[in-house]
């Protein structure tokens, strides 16, 4: 086998992730999440009655695949930066697999996962208070 067909080979993997989200999108579009019990419910929101980070997830990247930015971000603000590092992720991903390279993971210091984490905290409080409403998911 040579190095050309070996590499070409090694992109599988990428795209079958790649597949998968595009799977996951149609569905997303198709099925509608505004419409209750479509998903189920969040378990977090079901028992505390807080809205978590992901709450309104399904319902921004609905969004999103029809082309509403503002009602995607308005369901959850973060919907919008997720699905952009992920596609970012796949395309390095899939080039580097078709040159022969290993899948290069997201080297995160430690301060910036404790940044990450003190973000996600501080937006799950933000958006159960009277001031972020402007966060909550519709």
């Amino acid at each position: 086998m040579t190095t050309a067909t070996r590499s070409r080979f090694g992109v599988v993997a990428p795209l079958a992730v790649a597949g998968a989200g595009i799977g996951v999108a149609v569905l997303l579009h198709l099925r509608d999440p505004h419409v209750e019990g479509s998903y189920g419910v969040c378990p977090v929101y079901a028992l505390t009655g807080w809205y978590c980070p992901g709450c309104g997830g399904l319902r921004g990247t609905h969004l999103l695949t029809e082309g509403d930015l503002l009602g995607s971000l308005h369901s959850n603000i973060l919907v919008l930066p997720l699905v952009l590092a992920f596609v970012l992720w796949l395309a390095d991903w899939t080039r580097r697999a078709w040159r022969g390279e290993g899948v290069r993971l997201p080297g995160l210091e430690k301060w910036m996962l404790w940044a990450f984490l003190g973000m996600l905290a501080v937006y799950t409080v933000l958006r159960n208070s009277p001031l972020g409403g402007w966060l909550t998911p519709v």
